[in-house]
């Protein structure tokens, strides 16, 4: 039987196990193949598209599964463009991103009306409707920049914003026109329109981190929360077409809504990417192929020339507008270039508008033929290009996105800091494990693959159970890191006292930071105290962290940060302050410090080189800071700057702290920090700061004003 169905193969393939596993050794084969050559393996998958589908050999059709996977791929990129952005730099940069959407949407769009109404004769409405088509942008290299680590530089985060403006103002434009044409616009078209687009933003932007926060506290399964990822993205995109605008706006509001919700560097975050980058957009860049016909170039005139105005609006338009953006911001020639690779392909919204067009008869010639808004002379152009399109941005946005990542390791190499940081989690509770390596994973810099380790001391008079159970619990510890796609270094140590076991493995391993996790029945317990006092913070050159998590870190909203007089005049006070920023940096949760004017003043002239969302407030008494902590709201945490007896920050009341948290904080995540009290002789290199690229400025900050 299979030997005959083999024998009787038409095409296209309909048998879904073989156009499956055709699709796949397309996906597999295109990166191992064009890398070599380096050629975009994106440019490859929309070719292999063209010659795989209908208007090819016509070995797949373009049918529903590869329609349904395809769109899933295109509101992936969208929902990756939203959840991958920083939040503080997008707000802090908004006024560039309009900038930047307005220069992306006129200059193609002046471009596209004169090429429509005075060499093409279009009427207005339809060269309205032509030149909107070249305003719009698809971020297909958004994945190829995600991957070379640049998916935070300002010009991938104004393109991002730019890209939400310039799509949602076409696609208005084609509801606008398109009701022109049919004769429905009046008021209450208006008034419809801009109440349901209202209400669709509020939802998704408000209801939409509500009731992901509440799923995320109530559900661990990480397979579970993966799906209801994928349901929020398609919930978006539906309530998105609802509201009369394309469902990519609807993936991108949803990626904006989870943004503080799925850290960058948490295990959710990397299925997310991962099953994305392996299949959801390499279908949708074959989808997109599939609709390239080379035959219809051959066959008219004037859809050659209606092809070469198309290319010459959209890809002159954007590259205008990625120059101009490039003076007035002040950017590099490579961010420049950068913004115009990201930009330049069209490929969603403009296909959607084309289809659109295409489908509306305005009226018949005298032989009965229709005449439609969107000639099938700009369908057939709008294919020419999405090919060339796509195929410029995949060259230019590599090669630009290849030099300024290049730039970035080199100054990590060559800038003031050299930190090789050792990150030490002492693990001994279940409950307590999968927390402390979130947290973990959270605050260790990005270029930490190696000294990343998890302890568990054994007594040497205890029963092989207590082995067993170490190994449980370093079992545990390891996966939950591998699921973030983090090395963690699993460590067993025999000994009679555990505190001698860890500070001995902190000599042995050159640690530069402890963590330890607090039980959430006993918090501060007496005995715990006793050794944290009288043991761990003995360790003179370690920053000591101590956490207890009440809640999933990913739900946290806002962290109040206390921190007492002369904290910066401590040795290890900026090593304990990235920590904070990589927190910030990481989880995208806002910032609000309770510190002296002195400090705050510091953390201000930091925070213009390296931000963060964070708010300032002068704490003029340890006593207000104790205050603002027992009044901590639901979803907030806590982080206090701590200091050991004789250091010059220590406070008596410190020592009132444990009972205080005990009492107040039962429901609460926090994080106390004992920097480290002196530099280690032996290795002053491994005190200095983070060589992570996003703290490097840091860094290089605190120490001019250190000096």
């Amino acid at each position: 039987m299979i030997l005959l169905s083999i024998h009787n193969l038409s095409f296209p393939i309909e048998d879904p196990v073989l156009k499956f596993l055709l699709v796949l050794v397309i996906i597999l084969a295109a990166p191992l193949l064009l890398n070599k050559i380096k050629v975009p393996h994106l440019l490859g998958l929309i070719i292999a598209g063209a010659v795989i589908g209908p208007n090819g050999f016509n070995l797949l059709a373009r049918d529903s599964s590869i329609v349904v996977t395809g769109t899933t791929g295109l509101l992936y990129i969208m929902f990756l463009a939203g959840l991958e952005i920083d939040m503080g730099d997008f707000k802090k940069n908004k006024w560039k991103s309009l900038g930047y959407g307005a220069y992306a949407f006129i200059f193609p769009f002046i471009l596209g009306f004169v090429g429509a109404y005075y060499l093409l004769g279009f009427s207005v409405l339809t060269s309205v409707l032509f030149a909107s088509l070249f305003s719009s942008q698809t971020l297909i290299t958004y994945p190829l920049i995600s991957k070379l680590g640049i998916a935070k530089n300002r010009a991938v985060n104004i393109t991002v914003g730019g890209t939400m403006i310039t799509d949602i103002a076409t696609l208005l434009v084609l509801a606008v026109v398109v009701g022109m044409v049919q004769g429905d616009v009046g008021t209450s078209f208006w008034v419809k329109l801009s109440v349901s687009v209202i209400l669709f933003s509020l939802i998704v932007l408000l209801l939409f981190p509500i009731i992901g926060r509440w799923f995320f506290k109530k559900v661990n399964d990480k397979i579970s929360q993966y799906i209801f990822v994928l349901v929020m993205i398609y919930l978006a995109a539906l309530l998105a077409e609802l509201a009369g605008i394309e469902a990519i706006i609807g993936a991108f509001f949803a990626g904006l809504a989870l943004n503080r919700l799925i850290p960058h560097t948490s295990s959710l975050m990397n299925r997310v990417e991962f099953v994305g980058n392996a299949i959801f957009i390499p279908f949708f860049l074959i989808s997109v192929g599939m609709l390239i016909d080379f035959t219809v170039f051959f066959k008219s005139f004037e859809t050659l020339k209606v092809a070469a105005i198309m290319l010459v609006a959209s890809i002159g338009g954007k590259y205008i507008s990625a120059v101009i953006t490039q003076k007035t911001f002040r950017f590099t020639k490579e961010e420049g270039k950068l913004i115009f690779g990201l930009s330049s392909a069209s490929a969603a919204a403009t296909l959607a508008t084309v289809m659109v067009g295409y489908n509306i008869i305005v009226s018949e010639t005298e032989t009965g033929e229709p005449v439609r808004l969107l000639n099938e002379h700009v369908l057939n152009g709008s294919i020419l290009l999405i090919l060339i399109s796509c195929t410029i941005s995949s060259f230019v946005s590599m090669a630009s996105a290849q030099k300024i990542a290049e730039t970035d390791n080199e100054d990590t190499v060559s800038g003031n800091s050299h930190e090789e940081e050792s990150l030490l989690l002492a693990i001994n509770h279940q409950e307590t494990v999968e927390r402390m390596v979130n947290l973990g994973i959270l605050i260790k810099a990005h270029s930490n693959t190696e000294d990343f380790f998890a302890l568990n001391v054994i007594n040497e008079d205890k029963n092989e159970s207590s082995v067993k159970n170490a190994e449980k619990l370093l079992h545990q510890a390891t996966d939950a890191a591998a699921s973030a796609d983090v090395k963690l270094q699993p460590l067993k140590r025999y000994d009679n006292d555990v505190v001698n076991g860890v500070n001995n493995v902190i000599k042995e391993q050159e640690i530069t930071d402890l963590m330890i996790g607090l039980e959430d029945e006993k918090g501060f317990s007496p005995s715990f105290v006793y050794n944290l006092y009288n043991g761990y913070l003995q360790n003179d050159h370690v920053n000591v962290l101590v956490y207890h998590a009440a809640q999933p870190i990913s739900t946290i909203k806002k962290y109040a940060v206390m921190i007492p007089e002369n904290s910066d005049k401590e040795a290890g006070f900026f090593h304990a302050l990235l920590r904070v920023w990589n927190i910030a940096r990481n989880s995208g949760a806002t910032m609000i410090f309770y510190a002296p004017e002195s400090i705050i003043d510091l953390l201000q002239r930091i925070i213009k080189k390296a931000n963060i969302e964070a708010e300032f407030i002068i704490m003029n008494t340890w006593h207000d800071g104790e205050k603002t902590a027992a009044g901590l709201k639901e979803d907030e945490a806590l982080i206090v700057f701590m200091a050991k007896r004789g250091m010059v920050s220590y406070i008596p009341q410190m020592r009132l702290m444990p009972e205080l948290l005990n009492k107040n904080l039962k429901e609460n995540n926090y994080l106390l920090i004992y920097p480290f009290s002196e530099y280690d002789k032996n290795s002053p290199e491994k005190r200095s700061f983070g060589n992570h690229r996003d703290f490097i400025e840091i860094g290089n900050v605190i120490q001019k004003i250190f000096k």
